[in-house]
């Protein structure tokens, strides 16, 4: 899920123009656990398709408030997504993030690069009527 961030030049098409994301909002925190965990998470990536898109780059808050930094990861689908985050390689690394980082971390399936919201505009109008 991520509603912030749209559009195909985030994330990893698959064929049919779909993509996953994973976003994370993590509260500052650099312990050395947190070294290791950044040097080994793209090796958890890699065979599972998956890719940086955004990793602790300056950000904008236009609305709301948004504590720490941003990384978001790219994969071809959201099966990928769910495989490379219950894969054992992950697992094993997660530890070394969620002692040391608070935040919140959610999984997202893209829409197509010709996506239109006119559906989801209809159904919204006929609930209100």
């Amino acid at each position: 899920m991520l509603t912030a961030v749209s559009g195909s030049a985030f994330g990893v098409r698959r064929p049919e123009g779909h993509h996953a994301r994973v976003r994370h909002r993590p509260s500052p925190g650099r312990r050395p656990d947190i070294a290791e965990y950044i040097e080994r998470l793209p090796g958890t990536l890699a065979p599972h398709g998956g890719r940086f898109l955004v990793h602790a780059t300056p950000h904008e808050v236009k609305e709301g408030t948004w504590p720490g930094a941003v990384v978001m990861l790219g994969f071809p689908g959201i099966a990928e997504a769910r495989a490379w985050w219950d894969s054992p390689a992950y697992q094993e690394i997660a530890p070394l993030r969620s002692r040391h980082i608070e935040g919140d971390i959610i999984l997202v399936e893209g829409v197509p690069d010709d996506y239109s919201p006119t559906g989801l505009v209809q159904a919204i109008r006929a609930a209100a009527s």
